[in-house]
């Protein structure tokens, strides 16, 4: 019995430690991008990033790093796709000075997009105080 009980505790310590390591994982990709991108008003060259997120919920924060730095950080919501994202891609949008700006990440793998809310900014920017 006392063996069985070891056993199982040891059994779970290692389902413990594996699902942690799967947990971590999942939170990480990476990204190539082919155009250069404005992130933030931030802007980002042609090559290869690594996105990583992190919270719980509809809302996200994104770190995209190049090599170890950290070239943008911005809040995103985690959409679902109805297909697995075959590969890590991304989607831009035109902006009226002819830049491309990230409007989504679609890590590989996964059923879902970081969309980042790009209207939030232009919101907050344009928003008169209440009198």
């Amino acid at each position: 019995m006392k063996v069985s009980k070891g056993l199982s505790l040891l059994f779970g310590a290692a389902l413990l430690v594996s699902s942690s390591a799967i947990a971590g994982e999942t939170n990480k990709s990476s990204v190539r991008l082919d155009d250069k991108v404005v992130v933030e008003g931030k802007s980002l060259d042609t090559g290869k990033y690594t996105v990583e997120w992190s919270g719980s919920g509809p809302t996200v924060q994104v770190t995209i790093l190049r090599g170890k730095q950290t070239v943008a950080t911005f809040s995103a919501r985690l959409t679902e796709q109805a297909n697995v994202n075959l590969q890590d891609a991304y989607s831009t949008t035109a902006e009226p000075d002819g830049s491309r700006a990230l409007t989504a990440i679609y890590p590989g793998g996964k059923h879902f997009a970081l969309q980042l809310d790009q209207n939030q900014t232009s919101q907050q920017s344009n928003a008169q105080p209440s009198k």
